[in-house]
């Protein structure tokens, strides 16, 4: 069982900011940036790479959850970064899709191609 999904069945502590049937959303223990937040689904799926067409509402879903938060949160005025990772040269670190919501403060982070 993977981390997040340890989280999920409450088995390893984490800050919840959101949850409900099929999506938790907790604060990541090692944020970028005042506002961190993941955003997962409660069905393990390893990655983007590994989704079905079936999962395109609940893709949706986390979104929606995201600008939610944003709200929340205060960051959607002056804007915010989502980000999803996939796989190793992507940066995954955690192979269970989640959503970074990341916000408030200026965003200045390059993606830099080898």
């Amino acid at each position: 069982m993977c981390i997040f999904c340890k989280i999920i069945e409450k088995e390893i502590p984490a800050e919840i900011v959101f949850e409900d049937e099929e999506i938790l959303a907790f604060k990541d223990a090692r944020p970028l940036a005042p506002v961190h937040i993941l955003i997962i689904p409660k069905k393990h799926i390893a990655s983007i790479d590994n989704l079905e067409d079936t999962d395109a509402l609940l893709m949706g879903k986390l979104i929606v959850a995201a600008r939610t938060l944003a709200r929340k949160f205060d960051i959607s005025e002056k804007g915010y970064r989502l980000l999803i990772r996939v796989g190793e040269w992507g940066g995954q670190e955690v192979p269970h899709i989640h959503l970074h919501l990341i916000g408030g403060a200026q965003l200045y982070e390059e993606i830099r191609l080898v």
